[in-house]
């Protein structure tokens, strides 16, 4: 099948969309204002160390301060603790092939033994370098980690690390050796670098020339700290059409459409500098029609808003995002089947299994997830789907970590998430129901009204009137299906009760007075 990376300008808003097949896979928005920060490099200031929790917060200039954690604070920093030890600053290697990147091209965290206690080791006001590992979401701040790596075409540089870790996509060993050979020979002494997948194949001249750039990018830093105070930033990120050459333009992506004419040369740029040979592939949309009507994008965005998506049996999934968890209900729904009901299950379970896959791909959906399969009374049954969303899950970029199907059918996962999910970025909270999706029911409110206006009467015995403001349909409410209610609660305190609807008032809002 077909990929291709569709990009759209509109004013402030860029699009990047993958798609395969024709179909959305991923979808990343840039707003200007509500860009992506992993990867960024700020000169920091500690603000607050919290030895109960091992970690600090660091203003870096965000509207929130920023989250480091002590497992996060590599070996650079630990010269401020007296008497450590070596091993203390050394890094724990991962295994071999291993390659510990982020979502975004950043190594993630490695475990390390021996660190002392996060309060040794930064005080406030201390000015630290740090870079972005996972976006603010959320109320949650940034997090952060002191090992800096700077991701390039072909290589990642980890300027604090003495590491070198080959991409375990590229499977055969004769390459492995020959690259990490060229890289071995060609790095400074206290730096290591991770070979992408990308590179594979690739002449000595290009790792050459990607370790250069990366080199003098790690400079200008040095230099930028020489030259700020806390908060600055000392390096961004490439913006998001730039990052999407650079990390999903590959041999498998047919053609790279853009429909502005500047980002159209940026790219071109970019490519002829670093991949020279894919030039070709990039193309300029001239289309009277908008780029993503044209290539049907903007109907796979719509379809991964809704809160069901149905399955081609007739099935459906049910997606409900909770403070905690996301939980993902499966249903046969039309499916009826035309054999046994354990067949019938089983077949809606793994079609059910790849539109899951797909939907926490394009959604973007992190965190804990379970999700509630149709039960299945064979255990083999249970197996077979087990297998094949372990083997769905080797597509996903995310790392994710998945439990075996219970006897009710539930499975517990995991995802990683370095940024916000597509529906924080394409929605927002309904302000009538504030994001539950439920608002308390008119009779509900209806007899509220009632109680109040007893209450109202018990603090204001003296006064001749009651008087309730409150919106259009409420008010028709009392005086018509309600209005036995309200003459019965009149009769019963003696009073006259006035009715007013107001049109700005929410559902549930009403106001009691006297006068």
């Amino acid at each position: 099948m077909a990929t291709e990376i569709i990009c759209n300008i509109t004013g402030r808003e860029t699009r990047v969309a993958l798609m395969n097949g024709g179909r959305l896979v991923e979808l990343h928005v840039d707003r200007g204002d509500n860009r992506g920060f992993v990867g960024n490099v700020y000169l920091g200031k500690v603000v607050r160390v919290l030895p109960g929790m091992q970690a600090a917060f660091v203003d870096i200039g965000l509207e929130r301060a920023a989250f480091l954690y002590v497992g996060d604070i590599y070996p650079e920093l630990l010269h401020m603790h007296e008497g450590q030890t070596e091993e203390a600053r050394t890094v724990d290697e991962p295994e071999e092939g291993d390659v510990p990147l982020t979502d975004e091209g950043v190594p993630r965290a490695t475990t390390r033994a021996g660190l002392p206690p996060i309060q040794d080791l930064l005080k406030e006001g201390q000015e630290i370098v740090v870079q972005v590992a996972k976006d603010p979401i959320g109320t949650k701040g940034a997090r952060l980690t002191t090992h800096i790596a700077l991701p390039g075409r072909y290589l990642v540089f980890m300027p604090t690390v003495e590491h070198i870790g080959i991409s375990r996509r590229i499977e055969k060993e004769k390459e492995r050796r020959r690259l990490r050979d060229i890289v071995e020979k060609n790095r400074k002494p206290g730096a290591g670098y991770i070979v992408r997948t990308v590179c594979e194949a690739q002449p000595i001249e290009t790792l050459h020339a990607d370790m250069d750039f990366l080199q003098k990018s790690w400079e200008r830093i040095q230099e930028a700290c020489k030259n700020k105070k806390a908060p600055a930033a000392l390096h961004t990120e490439y913006n998001i059409v730039i990052r999407a050459v650079r990390d999903l333009f590959d041999d498998d992506v047919e053609r790279l459409v853009i429909d502005d004419k500047k980002m159209f040369e940026d790219v071109r740029t970019f490519v002829a500098d670093f991949m020279p040979a894919a030039k070709e592939r990039v193309h300029l949309y001239r289309g009277a029609e908008p780029i993503y009507d044209n290539y049907g994008v903007e109907v796979e965005i719509q379809r991964s808003l809704g809160r069901k998506v149905w399955l081609k049996s007739g099935g459906y999934l049910v997606i409900d995002q909770t403070e905690a968890l996301m939980a993902i209900d499966v249903n046969s729904g039309k499916f009826v089947g035309s054999s046994s009901l354990e067949d019938t299950t089983l077949k809606t379970n793994l079609e059910a299994v790849q539109e899951v896959v797909y939907q926490l791909r394009l959604r973007n959906i992190g965190g804990i997830i379970i999700i509630d399969f149709i039960d299945m009374d064979r255990e083999q049954s249970r197996d077979k789907v087990y297998r094949t969303l372990e083997e769905a899950l080797k597509g996903d970029r995310a790392r994710t970590n998945v439990l075996r199907i219970s006897e009710l059918g539930l499975v517990e996962m995991t995802r990683k998430r370095t940024q916000e999910g597509l529906d924080r970025y394409l929605m927002e909270a309904c302000p009538t129901c504030t994001g539950t999706g439920v608002i308390r029911s008119r009779n509900t409110t209806l007899f509220e009204i009632l109680r109040e206006i007893r209450r109202e009467t018990a603090r204001q015995p003296s006064l001749s009137s009651v008087y309730v403001n409150t919106g259009p349909a409420l008010a028709d409410l009392l005086y018509g299906e309600g209005y036995t209610d309200l003459d019965a609660v009149e009769k019963a305190i003696g009073k006259r009760v006035v009715v007013r609807a107001l049109p700005h008032y929410h559902p549930e809002q009403f106001d009691v007075y006297s006068k």
